[in-house]
């Protein structure tokens, strides 16, 4: 093994025995005293009304996807923004391409009533 990757080898090892070590220390220094209030599933200790694991709607996960698809979409064109001129015609079709996918899919979504929330 080359010792130019001794250095990485080394600082995962200390933060694997960091780890190893703050858990353990946990474990013996945390006083265990169940309570009611402390097995309740809210941090608040308001009483919970109805069952605890409720089930969302499916379109509620797929708002959350079109929302990173969207984000990471700003992300990509941010950079290719600011090297715009450097980048000349073929980075301005790669990235038309690019914004003509993400609506095309979002056309798709708006279409198949992904975006209602009724």
């Amino acid at each position: 093994m080359s010792d130019a990757y001794l250095p990485i080898l080394l600082i995962f090892g200390v933060s694997a025995l960091n780890a190893v070590f703050m858990v353990a220390l946990s474990h013996i220094l945390n006083p265990r005293r169940p309570t009611p209030q402390k097995a309740m599933p809210y941090e608040s200790g308001m009483i919970p009304l109805g069952d605890t694991r409720a089930r969302f709607s499916v379109k509620f996960y797929l708002v959350a996807i079109s929302f990173i698809v969207f984000d990471l979409e700003a992300v990509f064109l941010i950079p290719w923004a600011v090297e715009m001129r450097a980048l000349g015609w073929s980075g301005f079709v790669a990235a038309s391409i690019f914004v003509a996918v993400l609506t095309a899919g979002l056309v798709y979504e708006w279409k198949k009533g992904g975006l209602d929330w009724d």
